[in-house]
């Protein structure tokens, strides 16, 4: 089945859990049930409710990102909390290359935890420039694979909203 186009979520996936990824691309969705992903909905919708009058939501190929600001040409990503830190900012080099891609040079990156009160810079390096293609060309492969990945039990398993999905074990008649 796979994917045409990776999204965010897509390339956010691939460094939490290529299992995740894999249910999410091929149209099992469970963030509905998930009262963490409730939680972050919220904070995204009720923190900076003025932003929309200084950003842009942009949509390039399979990306969308919320606040955008052609001006200073930053990128604003915000998240719940930075448990998933390395996740998201793979997820906003990838909205920064998916820019440059377009022809928008210079992208900046920032991520936002309000309830922290904290910012990290986000920056596309050569490096992940490099690393970013063959990021893609995996998740390209895994989603395409016929079944699922294996479950693995990392630390994220317990507050992802696949949990009960992947752990539930049913008895046998």
């Amino acid at each position: 089945m796979g994917i045409m186009k990776p999204t965010g979520t897509h390339f956010n996936y691939y460094h939490i859990c290529h299992r995740k990824l894999w249910l999410f691309a091929n149209g099992i969705t469970m963030e509905h049930n998930s009262e963490l992903v409730a939680q972050g909905k919220l904070i995204h919708e009720s923190t900076y409710q003025n932003r929309s009058d200084r950003y842009r939501e942009v949509a390039i190929g399979g990306i969308k990102v919320d606040y955008y600001d052609p001006v200073k040409k930053l990128i604003r990503e915000v998240k719940k909390s930075p448990k998933m830190e390395d996740a998201h900012a793979w997820q906003l080099k990838y909205y920064i290359y998916t820019l440059e891609k377009a022809g928008i040079a210079g992208v900046a990156g920032l991520l936002e935890y309000p309830k922290l009160r904290q910012t990290e810079e986000v920056v596309l390096t050569d490096d992940d420039r490099t690393i970013i293609p063959e990021i893609l060309e995996s998740i390209e492969g895994i989603t395409e694979q016929q079944y699922a990945p294996e479950r693995k039990n990392i630390s994220s398993c317990r507050n992802c909203s696949y949990f009960d999905f992947c752990w539930t074990v049913e008895e046998e008649i």
